[in-house]
């Protein structure tokens, strides 16, 4: 599966519009069963802002395909330098209500998995289990030639040492760990090889222009067919990769819920659409079911 490279999408007239009304949540969860499918937008009470809402990163930011990076050594000295500079960001992210709320679920046995659309780990940090990250994690690092693979905090030192002081203030940090910086703040950032073969090094996240591994979008039809219901929680579902689960769920004629304050790609397949600020209503489900969210959760990939 391909990730096209689709910036925006233009909403239909004619959508159903979206609720404040819980009531459907908390009916899919209470049954049990149910597949969660999170996007950029349950991180953003975690200081990662999304890509499309309010203030997204698109605005000012056009991410990495796959064909820039590797394409050219220029491309890939802008990537690291400001992906360098991200993961910073990134590694002092922690789980914000939604991610211990989607945990929680787990734990009590409603939940019979859950995709995410994100690289930062923040699922795992806050304890949830067998989550599948559909378009990888920021927190490993995978060589295109040799296809070994070493922890980013790894890679982190080793920039640190081929790049000593490099400190710019960045304008902002993306949902891809993609920190803004001028050509001028890259300057001549050192990009260190693989350690084993001196290969190029790639964060084993899918860019856009990139494939899915085949396997793990056979793993989500899988969990697709197997669930009661999908929950989307914080997506807009402009990408197809996450999108044609949603249509999948739909045709077999499993429910979908969605929580997501701007309209989605995928209403017109939901029951529902709960436009609301995920921390608060996750929080207010859990509530209703009573089931207790522990914790604040660990720090983000970095302390996977």
């Amino acid at each position: 599966m391909r990730m096209r490279p689709t910036l925006s999408w233009t909403p239909s007239e004619g959508l159903p519009p979206g609720t404040t009304d819980l009531g459907p949540v908390a009916d899919v969860l209470r049954a049990g069963g149910v597949l969660v499918l999170s996007g950029a937008g349950i991180s953003t009470e975690s200081g990662i802002p999304d890509y499309r809402g309010e203030g997204g990163s698109l605005s000012r930011h056009t991410p990495m395909t796959y064909q820039d990076f590797t394409g050219g050594v220029q491309a890939r000295r802008r990537y690291w330098a400001r992906s360098h500079l991200g993961w910073r960001t990134f590694g002092r992210a922690v789980p914000n209500a939604g991610h211990r709320a989607v945990a929680a679920f787990g734990r009590k046995g409603l939940l019979s998995g859950v995709i995410t659309q994100n690289v930062d780990g923040l699922h795992q940090a806050a304890g949830s289990d067998g989550v599948v990250e559909l378009h990888g994690g920021l927190d490993r690092v995978v060589c295109l030639s040799c296809g070994a693979f070493s922890l980013r905090r790894e890679l982190a030192r080793r920039l640190e040492a081929a790049n000593e002081g490099f400190a710019p203030v960045a304008a902002g940090v993306n949902p891809d760990g993609d920190a803004d910086l001028t050509d001028e703040q890259v300057g001549d950032f050192r990009v260190v090889p693989c350690a084993l073969c001196g290969g190029i090094l790639k964060p084993d996240v899918v860019f856009f222009g990139e494939n899915v591994p085949p396997q793990r979008v056979d793993h989500c039809r899988t969990l697709v067919r197997q669930a009661a219901s999908l929950l989307v929680l914080g997506s807009s579902l402009t990408v197809m990769s996450g999108l044609r689960f949603v249509r999948q769920a739909a045709e077999a004629g499993t429910p979908v819920v969605i929580v997501n304050r701007d309209p989605t790609r995928g209403d017109s397949h939901a029951l529902t659409r709960v436009a609301l600020p995920l921390g608060a209503a996750l929080t207010a489900v859990s509530e209703r079911l009573g089931v207790a969210a522990e914790g604040s959760g660990a720090a983000g990939p970095e302390a996977l």
